[in-house]
């Protein structure tokens, strides 16, 4: 009778637990009343920082949804991609949003939800320069010279399908935008969204090629937390279903006014 009892405590104190937390992130989240969010805020028109110091695009109104959704205030922290899933991993954000491309290796280690957009990788360079490219073998060879920003997926693909080119490995897209610019290399390879800002940005001088590769963008969280996940996982699907993400690609590849805002 006495094992018993224990027994029936022991499993009422597991119920309780259970229901007594939502989540361990979710309840941390909602407890601080605040959603934080982590992006390069340098891959237009995904993440961009304005002028003024704010930060738009698809991601962050993405963002601002999910945290609406949750009742919380958003807070979107900025700082290199490539340092992005390590301040996830320390905690020191909640998620990342920030054209983050679903990768095996990526997802060993993170838990993606989406995708919420599909891009690829895009060839950039000068009219000069211009290219036919169909597919990366073609540029694969010792003439050939490129820069990609670093810790992206680009990065991952260049040493992967072009060995045998000059590979320059930038800081970030603007850097590389720069090398591109100064003749120091003569593309540069992100996806197909920032190449197409760039080149909008740079009409008289730059052109890029059509999507060289499948790349779907998703929201990375850390492990453990199976509500969290089915909560963004529910929330991308209305958002589909309902035309929110087809109304953001539209508002921010349709209409190129959000472009005066930045530096």
């Amino acid at each position: 009778m006495r094992k018993l009892t224990v027994c029936l405590v022991a499993v009422l104190m597991l119920v309780f637990a259970a229901t007594a937390s939502a989540g361990p992130i979710i309840d941390k989240i909602v407890k601080r009343g605040e959603l934080i969010v982590g992006s390069s805020g340098d891959y237009p028109p995904l993440t961009a920082k304005t002028k003024s110091g704010k930060l738009i695009g698809i991601d962050i109104d993405l963002a601002t949804l999910i945290a609406n959704e949750m009742g919380v205030k958003l807070k979107v922290v900025q700082m290199p991609f490539n340092t992005l899933l390590s301040a996830l991993k320390a905690g020191k954000i909640d998620m990342v949003l920030s054209c983050m491309t679903i990768t095996s290796e990526r997802n060993l280690k993170f838990v993606f939800v989406g995708p919420y957009f599909v891009s690829g990788q895009s060839i950039l360079t000068t009219k000069e320069a211009a290219l036919n490219a169909k597919n990366l073998k073609e540029i694969n060879n010792a003439d050939f010279s490129l820069a990609v920003p670093l810790g992206t997926t680009s990065e991952a693909i260049a040493k992967m399908a072009l060995p045998q080119a000059k590979l320059e490995v930038a800081k970030n897209m603007d850097e590389a935008i720069q090398l591109l610019l100064a003749g120091k290399v003569k593309a540069v390879m992100s996806d197909v969204a920032a190449c197409a800002v760039t080149v909008f940005r740079n009409q008289d001088k730059l052109v890029a090629t059509p999507p060289l590769t499948f790349e779907p963008f998703g929201i990375a969280v850390r492990q453990g937390d199976p509500l969290l996940v089915n909560l963004l996982g529910n929330i991308l699907l209305n958002a589909r279903g309902n035309g929110v993400l087809d109304d953001l690609q539209e508002k921010w590849f349709q209409d190129s006014l959000w472009m005066k805002e930045l530096p």
